[in-house]
């Protein structure tokens, strides 16, 4: 497959503050990528290097196999953006945002303002002078810029700020369609696991400037933990019959059993039945499955914690 986006041991640093370290990722032609961090990671100044917004300190960065350079306009002319902030001119209407924009990327077309605006649903808004908008629809006008010329690469920064449920539904769903039908790049951070997995196709966990993770999103998905917890009044007893029965088990802290052996996760009946066989019959037995915030967040800590 293509790749649109490539980086290349891409670093910024402020004084002595590593914002990005080395980071080398590579993103193919309509894939979701989904670049998920804490606030403070480095996904706001990785996307502002990709622009070529600032400039990196080592390093490159590619989109469309062209070195991403100052002074090269063109290169963005097929290329949509929304960076932290819905930037627009606070004194403008709607409308009138996205007909500046129209005439900026040069479109001749004055009907894509139209369309655009009905695909965004700000049509009750059009007329609203930009700085009276709620951040949702500060936000939808952000996306209905970046995406007015139809772009093959979109670079989003936090999109689903401010955007009620059914907006952040919408907005997935669109780029959705965007990336398997029309062949989109999309490009997107967040801090919110859960969401972006729903859509991306792959992941990439940045911390502290450092890209700890890097794999699809259907990998992940075995990556995340998995175990069996067990509670018994003989704790220690019905310990010694499963270990005794080939079955590895953890003591926890708070006096519960985990079992991550395959067979137990999935029969969890044969467990119990063995504890009752046995004289130990569990008082909680529980298959527990580390859902996509915690698996984050652990990755995380692995690397040296949270800020």
């Amino acid at each position: 497959m293509d790749t649109v986006i490539r980086t290349e041991n891409l670093s910024k640093l402020y004084g002595k503050l590593k914002a990005v370290d080395n980071v080398s990722i590579n993103v193919s032609r309509g894939e979701i990528y989904g670049f998920l961090g804490l606030n403070g990671a480095g996904k706001t100044t990785t996307i502002r290097m990709l622009l070529g917004m600032i400039r990196s300190t080592s390093g490159a960065a590619y989109l469309n196999s062209v070195k991403v350079t100052p002074g090269n306009p063109a290169m963005w002319k097929d290329i949509g953006y929304l960076v932290e902030v819905p930037y627009s001119y606070p004194d403008l209407t709607v409308r009138e945002n996205l007909d500046l924009v129209r005439r900026l990327r040069m479109i001749k077309y004055p009907g894509c303002v139209d369309l655009i605006i009905e695909k965004f649903n700000l049509g009750q808004y059009s007329d609203i002078i930009a700085k009276n908008l709620s951040l949702g629809n500060s936000q939808r006008l952000g996306l209905a810029k970046a995406m007015i010329h139809n772009p093959a690469l979109l670079l989003l920064d936090e999109p689903a700020n401010g955007l009620d449920p059914a907006g952040i539904v919408e907005i997935r769903e669109m780029l959705k369609d965007l990336a398997l039908n029309k062949g989109v790049t999309v490009f997107i951070s967040s801090h919110i696991l859960g969401e972006i997995s729903k859509f991306a196709t792959r992941i990439g966990i940045i911390h502290e400037g450092v890209l700890l993770h890097e794999s699809s999103v259907s990998d992940m998905e075995n990556q995340r933990k998995v175990c069996l917890r067990v509670k018994s009044k003989d704790i220690m007893g019905a310990g010694n019959i499963l270990e005794k029965s080939g079955f590895a088990t953890v003591l926890t802290d708070e006096g519960v059993l985990e079992i991550k052996d395959k067979e137990a996760v999935s029969y969890p009946e044969k467990i119990s039945a063995l504890l009752v066989n046995s004289g130990f019959p569990p008082s909680l037995i529980k298959v527990e499955e580390e859902d996509l915030e915690a698996f984050f967040l652990r990755v995380i800590k692995m690397k040296g914690g949270e800020r």
